[in-house]
């Protein structure tokens, strides 16, 4: 599908245009704020991923966000909402990420801001990495960028 790489080529884009980009994988990105309340160097790690113009995450979605994981991603998404852009990529479609989170209302308020000013780009297509695996044929995949 592609969905990194256009992801990618996207905050290559916008650092050629001049605009700051952090491009982080959604588990390392929840891990590292984790780690933060662990050692009180929350707030800090959390300005790293609010700096930058562009925030792209990959692999948004893939498992249930735990309640502090849940709570970390409210916070980023309420305070760079509208203030810096913020790039998702994802296997789930937006509708599929609501049942992630453990509470609804953190679901909704921290989802609204980010797809309340988003646009959605749907890839349909093989996956790229099934057509390299000589012993399985390739399987057809839904992707929203």
């Amino acid at each position: 599908m592609g969905k990194t790489h256009l992801a990618q080529a996207l905050g290559h884009q916008a650092c050629r245009l001049g605009y700051s980009v952090l491009f982080t994988k959604a588990n390392r990105l929840l891990s590292d704020l984790g780690g933060g309340r662990a050692d009180d160097t929350w707030e800090k790690r959390l300005h790293r991923y609010l700096k930058p113009d562009l925030l792209i995450l990959d692999d948004f979605a893939l498992k249930e966000f735990t309640k502090t994981q849940a709570e970390d991603l409210y916070e980023l998404m309420d305070r760079r909402y509208r203030s810096g852009s913020m790039m998702v990529t994802a296997n789930r479609s937006p509708e599929d990420w609501y049942p992630l989170f453990p509470d609804p209302l953190i679901a909704e308020t921290a989802l609204d801001r980010l797809i309340s000013c988003s646009h959605v780009i749907t890839l349909t297509g093989k996956s790229y990495r099934a057509l390299l695996r000589p012993d399985k044929a390739p399987a057809e995949e839904v992707v929203t960028v």
